[in-house]
């Protein structure tokens, strides 16, 4: 992506957590420059005092974008230090969970062009997916950019209508957490069957990070891969036939979480 926009108009980062960080790290490799980045966060790590950013400084006048990354929580009490930047040119780009783009214009001005996005955890090691969604004043132009800064971490996808976040909040925003605890419970079981809790858990992960890194670069489906390693009458068969089960298995357990999520981020935009 050509940042020369953003090198010569700056970028605001509001918020510099564990997501802003890994973003940071990723556009300074990617060829932002570090004089163009302002960064404001009331307790600046110190990776990010070596990176060469402003932190904690005046902002310039009319930045190419400005993305927030605090916490939700916190949203409130950091949109009125933005406030003088909206109804402008500048994007403002959202990675926060629960903010609805109606909240940001009432704070930010009608005119604003904003973007909505929802990152996971995986863009810590450059694997995120992040889907995003405009508001009415957000170009095509818009869009690109902040498509291309957040590639930096990961693929992104383009939703239809806002209302879509809050099932990508269900599926991939909170999903992470989801293969977190399957790893936990697969080493669990192990050592339940005479494992020692090192070697189930070396197992569980190194499964799971392989099972996800065949099913994402292989041609056949999920459903497919599943058949593959599936011997009629075998061992596999056994466990899926637990796993699989409609009323007590991951069909219904994964429906009610996911659903648990969606409905709960609704509530949170509200």
């Amino acid at each position: 992506m050509d940042f020369s926009e953003i090198n010569t108009r700056g970028l605001v980062l509001l918020g510099c957590g564990k997501m802003g960080s890994a973003l940071l790290e990723g556009w300074l490799k990617g060829g932002i420059d570090a004089g163009a980045v302002y960064v404001l966060d009331p307790n600046p790590s110190d990776w990010l005092k070596a990176q060469g950013v402003h932190i904690n400084e005046d902002l310039p006048d009319d930045p190419a974008i400005a993305l927030l990354a605090v916490k939700p929580q916190m949203m409130g009490d950091a949109l009125p230090r933005m406030a003088a930047l909206g109804n402008g040119t500048t994007l403002f780009l959202s990675i926060a969970a629960g903010t609805s783009i109606a909240r940001f214009e009432e704070a930010l001005g009608g005119q604003t062009p904003i973007v909505r996005s929802m990152p996971n955890t995986p863009a810590a090691v450059g694997r995120g997916i992040t889907a995003i969604i405009g508001n009415t004043h957000a170009t095509a132009a818009h869009l690109d950019m902040a498509e291309g800064l957040l590639k930096a971490v990961g693929q992104v996808v383009r939703l239809e209508n806002e209302a879509q976040i809050d099932a990508v909040t269900g599926v991939s925003g909170s999903g992470p957490a989801y293969v977190f605890h399957l790893i936990e419970t697969m080493a669990a079981a192990g050592e339940a069957q005479g494992l020692a809790p090192e070697l189930a858990m070396q197992l569980a992960k190194a499964t799971v990070a392989g099972a996800g890194a065949l099913a994402e670069n292989a041609s056949e489906t999920p459903e497919q891969l599943r058949i593959n390693v599936t011997s009629p009458g075998g061992t596999t068969a056994a466990a899926l036939k637990v796993l699989m089960d409609e009323e007590t298995g991951f069909p219904k357990l994964l429906g009610e979480a996911v659903k648990a999520a969606t409905e709960h981020g609704r509530e949170l935009g509200k």
